[in-house]
């Protein structure tokens, strides 16, 4: 077989190459020797042909991790089984050949079950997304209603620094497997009612790997992550609520053979007030007046999330009314605008009072009408009823 040339050399790029470099590099390239611009020019043919093979392979990162290890028999099928076929199209080292997407093996696997041609698709080499991670976040009240900004510590694992999640010690100590070639699977012969059939599974030696490790990393200890500690700023957003969950993508753990990071997911929990409370976006709290201010009326200062505020309480206003400050709640998350502020009257019933006050309100008490009392009158006509009855 001829030796092919590298990769990086038709792309005219160093090794280790930034995946916006080789973007680059390869819209350069097709531009110049693409067919369109080159019409009849065989050799600019061959040339684009080279370029988009090399991109195929340099722009996917698990084929670049392969190629970057193994040369061409990491990414190419016929350098893995060393360039030859098997006759019929039954499976070589590296998969069925001559069927071409058509898999025998499927066919078999469902019949008799996996033991049967199964390739075991689901190995080591397969990308997988990196798990959450959940973490609890306390907030205050107004941290919650206002929104701010936190800084958290959590451990997270990561891609080892000093291997880059290559798990050894350094690139001379990544060894293709000897038992699968670098395949990752090995060919098996089984006896069935329709003859000897052939078929894959995982290679016991690099577990599907591929490779084998003869110096692993002495930081990850060949595992090829870290756990680290990570420090991080979230910003919490205005009106969050208790028991919500903040998720911060892709700030989980690594994904395995490059794939993604997993989430980070806060899950909120917020202090209780010592003077509002919360319904949704709205808030509510409880304001204490005299008995005169409730009769007579008056101007008091009622604190609000954003300060306090000057209200009027009206003349003749009863234990239990509720005051509504529209707008003076909680930014709703899913909506623009903001829920309201509830203020519930308390009238305090004043105690320990001197015998001139007891007198003052003994002749007021005496000079009073029933009109002055319409819940009192009210009380006392259906207690009446009902004794009549």
């Amino acid at each position: 077989m001829a030796s092919k040339q590298d990769y990086y050399d038709v792309m005219g790029l160093s090794k280790g190459a930034s995946d916006s470099e080789i973007k680059k590099a390869f819209r350069k390239l097709a531009k110049k020797y693409h067919p369109d611009l080159n019409a009849g020019n065989r050799e600019a043919e061959r040339k684009f042909k080279e370029i988009n093979e090399a991109y195929e392979v340099l722009s996917d990162k698990e084929k670049k991790a392969r190629y970057d290890q193994f040369g061409h028999a990491g990414v190419d099928q016929s350098y893995a089984a060393g360039g030859s076929g098997s006759g019929y199209g039954w499976q070589t080292e590296s998969g069925f050949g001559g069927f071409g997407d058509f898999d025998v093996s499927d066919i078999f696997g469902s019949i008799f079950g996996s033991g049967f041609g199964s390739f075991n698709r689901e190995n080591s080499n397969r990308s997988t997304r990196g798990s959450n991670i959940e973490k609890s976040i306390l907030l205050s009240f107004e941290e919650a209603a206002k929104g701010c900004r936190k800084i958290l510590s959590y451990d997270v694992v990561k891609i080892c620094p000093i291997c880059a999640g290559t798990k050894a010690k350094n690139a001379s100590s990544i060894k293709m497997c000897s038992k699968c070639s670098g395949v990752g699977q090995v060919k098996i012969t089984q006896r069935t009612p329709f003859g000897i059939m052939q078929s894959s599974k995982t290679c016991s030696a690099c577990y599907g790997t591929g490779k084998k490790i003869t110096h692993p990393c002495e930081t990850c200890h060949g595992k090829g992550f870290v756990k680290t500690r990570e420090k991080l700023e979230i910003d919490i957003p205005e009106g969050i609520q208790d028991s919500q969950i903040l998720r911060v993508s892709g700030k989980g753990n690594a994904g395995k053979n490059s794939g993604p990071f997993g989430d980070l997911h806060l899950h909120i929990s917020i202090k209780p007030h010592s003077f509002f409370s919360r319904d949704g976006y709205n808030v509510w709290c409880e304001i204490p007046i005299t008995f005169s201010q409730a009769a007579l009326g008056d101007e008091i200062l009622i604190p609000t999330l954003t300060g306090k505020i000057k209200c009027t309480i009206h003349e003749g206003t009863q234990p239990g009314d509720v005051l509504k400050l529209r707008g003076k709640g909680i930014k709703n998350m899913n909506y623009r605008g903001y829920g309201d502020q509830f203020v519930k009257i308390n009238v305090e019933v004043p105690k320990h009072l001197s015998i001139k006050q007891k007198e003052i309100l003994k002749d007021f008490e005496n000079q009073s009408s029933e009109k002055n009392y319409q819940k009192k009158k009210s009380f006392f006509e259906k207690i009446k009823g009902i004794f009549e009855n």
